[in-house]
């Protein structure tokens, strides 16, 4: 990943409307762990991620900056809440779980790439096993068809509505051990002293041919170098989002599920600082995960976290508040704007949407308001607001299957806008 940070700004521009401080300090901090990569191994020992608070209102992006960010390098990533956890001692989630899971999603991303890898192979191992199959069955395939062109038919999909049956492998249901220590598979402790149950399964051409393929790549991988090359990944690229930390801020215990907050956030600072954490595929040192916390902070202040877990957060970015004109944009310019995603769905049924400036300018501004004069629930007001304005046109769909143009302008949005939102609207105006 060699991409500057200027060039990673701007990909996230593309999703991600305004908040140009927090985009600039996940964009230095990736590139830091490009830089990282180049030096030699005594030199990246001694050089650690600078971790990142988040501080702002819900639904201004905090999430969907964190997410992006490893989607652009394809890195190991999970969101949690810091409000799930309990002090060591108590009943729940131990904060080392959130280590584990992370191993988790490192090991499916690597194991999808290794499987894209032999998927040729795979498939046509698949393809053998079926027309096997199909060739005990002649009775339900073609008179007088021949082997090879059996296999041509299969691979060119004009037999994937005939049904055949498949012996299948059963692979044993993973048992959760203890909580928050993850699960194991008998199958995996045993190996192959214990026998292998095999059933039929009876299944359609098409349906044997994605079953078989995917079963065929997980022999031709190798499990080993995947579960490796992941506890190096998760180590190295990982990136843990820590959302609701202002939750677990402040001094002494509480009662009821909030048990012992700064208990919680004296379990997190080992994971933070870096340590092992045993994990069933072996272990993991978190020393070069990065760590991005995120909290509204509305009532307590990142100043309230205990000192040595401020200190592992060196970079702190605030998040501001959408203005009217940041919903114009979200509503505009994003690739997946809320107003294209509508335009996707509706087109099902062959209902055009078109949005006028005006009603654009409109939505932003009841948007804007509703905020303001009740809960500051950030860009997901939007989703709410078009469920609104849609909603007739989403049930009043012309069962003809005619084409019908939908002009959503000012007029439009005020007249579909439901009781509720008119009387939060029209809040400003009561003194």
């Amino acid at each position: 990943m060699s991409m500057t940070p200027r060039q990673i700004v701007a990909e996230l521009d593309r999703y991600i409307v305004g908040q140009d401080f927090a985009k600039r300090a996940v964009a230095i901090a990736l590139r830091n762990r490009y830089r990282r990569s180049r030096l030699t191994e005594a030199e990246r020992e001694e050089i650690t991620p600078k971790n990142i608070i988040m501080k702002g209102p819900t639904g201004v992006g905090k999430t969907e900056i964190a997410r992006r960010l490893a989607k652009l390098v394809k890195a190991p990533f999970i969101k949690v809440e810091a409000t799930k956890y309990t002090e060591v001692g108590y009943v729940g989630r131990d904060v080392e779980s959130m280590v584990r899971d992370l191993v988790e999603v490192s090991i499916r991303l690597v194991k999808e790439e290794s499987i894209k890898n032999v998927k040729d192979k795979a498939y046509m191992r698949a393809v053998v096993i079926v027309v096997e199959a199909l060739w005990k069955n002649k009775e339900i395939l073609p008179p007088n068809i021949e082997k090879n062109v059996l296999t041509d038919e299969v691979q060119n999909h004009r037999l994937d509505h005939l049904t055949v049956e498949i012996e299948v492998i059963e692979t044993p249901k993973p048992m959760e051990i203890a909580p928050g220590m993850g699960s194991i598979s008998i199958g995996n402790i045993l190996g192959d002293m214990a026998p292998k149950r095999k059933r039929v399964k009876r299944m359609t051409v098409k349906q044997a041919l994605e079953f078989l393929e995917r079963q065929e790549a997980d022999k031709l991988i190798d499990q080993d170098s995947v579960n490796t090359e992941a506890l190096m990944r998760a180590e190295n690229e990982g990136i843990i989002f820590i959302d609701e930390i202002d939750k677990i801020a402040g001094k002494g215990n509480t009662n009821g599920p909030d048990v012992s907050r700064e208990g919680v956030q004296r379990d997190i600072l080992p994971i933070v600082e870096g340590c092992t954490v045993n994990t069933k595929y072996g272990n993991i040192k978190t020393d070069y995960i990065l760590f991005i916390a995120s909290g509204a902070f509305h009532v307590s202040q990142v100043n309230e976290l205990i000192p040595e877990l401020q200190g592992r957060f060196p970079v702190v970015v605030e998040l501001n508040s959408l203005t009217k004109e940041d919903f114009v944009k979200i509503l505009t310019e994003p690739e997946n704007a809320v107003t294209s995603q509508y335009r996707k769905l509706l087109k099902v049924d062959n209902i055009d949407l078109e949005f006028t400036p005006d009603g654009i300018d409109e939505i932003a501004t009841v948007a804007y308001d509703l905020n303001s004069t009740s809960e500051d629930i950030g860009a997901r007001r939007l989703h709410s607001i078009m469920e609104h304005i849609i909603e007739q046109v989403s049930f009043d769909i012309n069962e003809t299957g005619d084409a019908t143009t939908v002009v959503i302008d000012k007029e439009f949005v005020i007249n579909n806008l439901s009781k509720e939102t008119k009387t939060y609207n029209i809040k400003k105006y009561i003194l």
